[in-house]
């Protein structure tokens, strides 16, 4: 998803998310989102080096509400 992209609703995010992705939705610092995506119990899965997140896994982590968010490094 390029950098810059806004945004707007649901069905134009990629079915496989990345970290900075996950930057964007939740509206939070690189660090953050990579201590997130660290987090046990986040969706996350690796392809080769990158971490990636299903779209649907990650939405349904965040409606249970459950998982632990890391403290705010920013």
């Amino acid at each position: 998803m390029s950098e810059n992209k806004r945004l707007n609703n649901y069905d134009e995010l990629p079915l496989v998310l990345d970290v900075a992705d996950i930057q964007r939705i939740m509206g939070i610092s690189r660090v953050t989102a990579y201590e997130l995506v660290h987090t046990p119990g986040f969706p996350a899965f690796r392809s080769g080096r990158l971490i990636k997140v299903s779209k649907i896994a990650f939405f349904e982590w965040m409606a249970k509400g459950n998982g632990r968010v890391p403290e705010n490094s920013n």
